[in-house]
């Protein structure tokens, strides 16, 4: 979301997860006339992450457990 605030890049969302990528990326894309940037947020296929990207961020961590 920073990246994208920032106008610092264009920015693809990878999970694997199907599905998820997709509605992070429209609630992010839906933010962006709000938030004054025009950057291009997507999601991907995960058959093909990361190629042709300049950068890579990983993040980890547990999912949120809906109990």
């Amino acid at each position: 979301m920073r990246l994208a605030e920032k106008e610092l890049a264009d920015v693809v969302l990878i999970d694997v997860l199907e599905g998820v990528p997709a509605g992070k990326a429209l609630d992010l894309a839906e933010a962006a006339p709000i938030e004054g940037h025009d950057c291009r947020i997507e999601d991907a296929p995960t058959s093909t992450p990361g190629e042709g990207s300049d950068i890579i961020i990983i993040t980890a961590g547990i999912p949120v457990n809906p109990a």
